[in-house]
């Protein structure tokens, strides 16, 4: 088995660039390869694609991937091909090909040269298709996003159901399904439906680290929003609004405001759709403005933000959504717009259907209030939402949402909920939040005067403040399960068990709600954080920005997105390593052998070129010499201080000075991945002074040796410094 990891390993290499599987990808991959069907529940930015995408480039014959888009599908091609030097490794089998181009596929399988197909389900059921696939040789087949099989699923695609079938006619292979988002109800169909219900199963965490999630009034929100695309100028972002009008009118705002926006709806034309889906792919635009048509599956990986201008009806959809941001591993910020009014909308529209509709509706309407008004941490509520536990403290991003960054006020209010409830209950229980709140700031309307609410002691006990909070006091009261929304007279609230016991109990609970937080036209906290954190990266900013833009040329000539070219974080890379030949392209991170050769020589020319210009001493022309042993190092370093070894130790068993040794642990951090020397820096330096460098660090706009030095040479030496930056960049940064 070790061998075979090795091997696995080094295709990973040599096809992806990475040295290392994420998760759970190489246990998946390994079942895959021994024949046993799987199925894997992984969320957007896990590495779902590489669980088909890999063992299909290994294995002999064609694997076949059915999936629900043509622009995923050929979205997914273009990146495969950029993999291999070699063109026609993936090709799309659909309507949209032309007689021709469906000969040159059926070709390129028959002579061995396709190992990944992507197909629509629709275009399965073709005769003279299956007649052909028949015949050939074929791998496994991969299902991707096959929550669209389950009716219990929220993009249920009836054309699905029958892939069993269709699947046992064409050849007796695994079956791997792969999905980002599905419940305990919607897993137990899709296996079933697929007749996989001994299929291995694997489960990663919902938890995404490094996207950060922030709720906001729905105040100045176009103001607000403008600001907010400018602070991250260049960066890909998509704008979510509930309504075709909306999209395309704040689209317009957006272009008429100097940004590089477009919008995108079912109602556009097909051509114009898919013509703006292109241009933000190949980053010829930088916002996408969108309703929820826009984003299953697309596979761009360096969406910076994802706004939400209307919340949505459901946390799945929420997720789903949020979910597109930082699929590199990179910033995402996930901002939301909330305003009460919008749930009202949006419960109107439930009144409308059938009952048990109804009841599904404003459950999971009532989820979304919950999250968007909760005090608690965003991201404990989100996972704890899809079952999972999460520890707000020490969890992974436990920092990374507003109400921990910068936690809410909290107020008691259990004297007004108390006054609330006790209003409700001597009036019958008959009346919507609108006229309760009017009956508590003292206003007279049609329904106070037919009821003659104004003649009462509850008329006006609240006028001392704002109708605002008012509605916070109904809202959480509801949230916390103290009222509920009756059904059948669409908006009267209830009141429920929780509620009469707590009238009646002596020493009440304390209700605590969460003080609206005020926002101004600055920059907010985490924003300015992420400003930091890209200003003391260490990266070279302006030789980032032009491969940036040599990336677009080389993709434009190719007919590909950028990223399928190389990925935010190998331009980074190479900003910090400068690669001037192909060996080193290909040993940069996330490049291969395959990509190195296709696109890696107009990079290492231009680097070279930048590099002379600027007289730019390459710490690589040192180290590449040893570069046979360097991966060896990595894994050696990794494994070593996991075991918690004394550095000097680690240093003498690779007969590196600690100067060598902290250089290629410093190269470590730098490229993402953690290394946790707290042992030893707990045993070696001074408490007091490891705090005073890490708050240093956090406000710093530099992490260079010189500035660290001015500040601490006085207390530390250049090693201790070093280190204890490398425990920053690796605690901070990864």
């Amino acid at each position: 088995m070790s061998a075979k990891k090795a091997n696995l390993s080094g295709e990973l290499k040599k096809y992806f660039g990475f040295s290392t599987f994420k998760g759970q990808q190489e246990q998946i991959i390994e079942n895959l390869l021994s024949g046993k069907d799987i199925f894997v529940l992984m969320p957007t930015g896990g590495g779902k694609s590489l669980c088909y995408q890999l063992p299909a480039l290994i294995s002999e014959g064609t694997a076949i991937v059915v999936s629900p888009l043509i622009a995923l599908m050929k979205n997914q091609v273009d990146a495969v091909n950029g993999l291999s030097s070699d063109d026609g490794v993936a090709h799309v089998l659909n309507s949209s090909l032309n007689k021709t181009q469906t000969k040159q596929v059926f070709d390129d399988i028959k002579g061995g040269k396709t190992k990944l197909l992507y197909v629509a389900p629709e275009s399965l059921i073709k005769d003279d298709y299956l007649d052909f696939l028949k015949e050939v040789k074929i791998s496994f087949v991969a299902i991707d996003e096959a929550h669209c099989i389950s009716e219990w699923g929220h993009d249920f695609r009836p054309e699905y159901r029958n892939l069993k079938s269709i699947i046992d006619r064409i050849a007796d292979v695994p079956v791997i399904a792969l999905t980002a988002t599905a419940t305990p109800k919607v897993q137990d169909d899709i296996q079933k439906t697929l007749g996989m219900t001994d299929a291995l199963v694997f489960k990663e965490s919902f938890n995404r680290p490094n996207l950060y999630y922030e709720v906001r009034p729905k105040v100045n929100i176009d103001k607000e929003i403008v600001r907010f695309i400018n602070h991250h100028k260049g960066k890909s972002g998509i704008i979510y609004c509930l309504s075709r009008r909306k999209v395309e009118e704040f689209a317009q705002l957006l272009q008429v405001n100097g940004i590089n926006a477009l919008p995108y709806h079912a109602g556009l034309d097909q051509k114009v759709r898919v013509a703006n889906q292109d241009k933000f792919l190949m980053e010829e635009v930088d916002v996408i403005v969108a309703t929820i048509a826009f984003g299953m599956g697309i596979d761009k990986p360096d969406v910076r933000f994802v706004i939400h201008y209307d919340f949505p009806k459901s946390l799945e959809s929420y997720y789903q959504e949020t979910g597109r941001a930082g699929r590199d591993g990179g910033e995402g910020y996930c901002l939301a717009f909330y305003d009460p009014k919008d749930i009202e909308k949006l419960e109107k529209f439930l009144a409308q259907k059938p009952v048990s509709e109804r009841e599904i509706g404003l459950q999971l309407l009532n989820e979304v209030v919950g999250y968007a008004e909760t005090s608690m941490s965003r991201r404990q509520y989100i996972l704890c939402y899809f079952g999972e536990n999460f520890d707000p403290v020490k969890g992974d991003g436990a920092d990374m949402c507003d109400n921990s960054s910068d936690p809410p006020k909290l107020k008691d209010a259990t004297a007004d909920l108390t006054r609330t409830l006790e209003l409700i209950r001597d009036t019958g229980e008959k009346f919507k939040s609108k006229d309760l709140i009017s009956v508590i700031v003292g206003k007279e309307n049609a329904v106070t005067k037919s009821y003659k609410l104004e003649q009462t002691s509850y008329f006006g006990f609240g006028k001392a403040e704002k109708d605002n909070y008012w509605k916070t006091i109904l809202r959480q009261a509801t949230v916390q399960g103290f009222l509920q929304k009756d059904i059948e007279t669409y908006g009267v609230l209830k009141m429920s068990e929780k509620a009469r016991n707590f009238l009646n109990s002596e020493a009440k609970e304390t209700f605590l709600i969460a003080e609206d937080r005020e926002f101004d036209l600055s920059q907010t906290k985490a924003e300015s954080e992420q400003v930091q954190m890209q200003a003391s990266s260490g990266l070279d900013q302006n030789l980032f920005s032009q491969l940036k833009d040599l990336r677009k040329k080389v993709a434009k000539k190719h007919g590909i997105p950028p990223y399928t070219v190389f990925m935010d974080p190998s331009l980074e890379d190479m900003t910090v390593q400068y690669p001037v030949s192909l060996d080193e392209i290909a040993k940069i991170y996330g490049v291969g052998e395959g990509k190195a050769k296709k696109y890696g020589k107009e990079f290492a020319d231009f680097i070279k070129t930048y590099v002379e210009e600027n007289n730019i001493e390459r710490t690589q022309d040192m180290v590449l010499k040893q570069v046979a042993n360097k991966s060896s190092h990595k894994v050696f370093i990794i494994q070593s201080t996991d075991k918690k070894i004394d550095l000097e130790d680690i240093a003498r068993a690779k007969n590196l000075s600690m100067t060598e040794l902290l250089k290629e642990m410093e190269s470590i951090v730098y490229q993402g991945t953690k290394l946790n020397i707290d042992y030893y820096i707990e045993d070696n330096f001074d408490e007091d002074i490891v705090d005073g460098f890490m708050e240093f660090m956090t406000e710093s706009e530099s992490d260079s040796m010189k500035v660290l030095l001015d500040e601490f040479g006085d207390e530390l030496s250049d090693e201790e410094v070093r280190m204890l930056r490398i425990k920053f960049i690796s605690d901070v940064a990864n």
